[in-house]
């Protein structure tokens, strides 16, 4: 039968389904999902509840972040920047004379030794995401430097490295089992001097 004139042509729409679910593959395999990004922490085994005992108030760093990302360290205001230089001066101060290794200011109404330091930290449950992140950094920064520092003083290299080349998995080759327990009992020997006695407390709500 002749085609009348005029008509259009028709579309084969056959193959179309083909394509969307061509597309839809292409799609699925080349997206990025984002991923959420958070503090690694190690959370310890559960223990009995041993018997704390009390703890000198001069031997506590209070740090505060409050609903307006206001930073307050011992119920004063402080920027974000001096953070750091304050929680090292803190840890070190040395107040007992008991710590060889400190560089502190020997502060009688400061922290005894780092053995005792603690740093209690608390924020308001709208403190911004951001803020909570960036003074968690500050904090765990001045452990670093200090287990860095002694760390250098008594092995030529950082604890930094240290604790890498001990917990990556990449490590397993190029170490031996003795030489990785070596390199493990040098991180826990810093860790001594210097324990990260950092305490959180539940966000506080108004």
């Amino acid at each position: 039968m002749a085609k009348k004139r005029g008509t259009p042509p028709e579309v084969n729409a056959g193959s179309m389904a083909d394509i969307a679910f061509l597309l839809l593959i292409f799609f699925l395999v080349t997206t990025t999902i984002g991923v959420d990004q958070g503090i690694n922490r190690k959370l310890p085994p559960m223990q009995d509840e041993p018997d704390v005992p009390p703890i000198n108030q001069r031997n506590i760093l209070t740090v505060l972040v409050n609903m307006n990302n206001q930073l307050l360290v011992n119920e004063e205001l402080m920027d974000l920047k001096d953070l750091r230089e304050k929680a090292v001066s803190f840890l070190e101060n040395n107040g007992d004379g008991t710590c060889s290794y400190c560089e502190g200011t020997k502060d009688g109404s400061s922290s005894d030794n780092p053995t005792k330091a603690v740093i209690s930290l608390s924020n308001d449950a709208e403190t911004t995401y951001e803020t909570y992140i960036a003074v968690q950094n500050e904090l765990v920064a001045a452990y670093n430097i200090l287990r860095n520092r002694e760390s250098v003083k008594k092995y030529g290299i950082t604890f930094s490295e240290l604790e890498y080349i001990y917990s990556d998995p990449a490590s397993k080759g190029d170490y031996s089992d003795k030489e990785l327990e070596k390199v493990g009992e040098k991180v826990k020997y810093i860790q001594e001097l210097f324990p990260q006695r950092l305490s959180e407390a539940e966000p506080k709500r108004n």
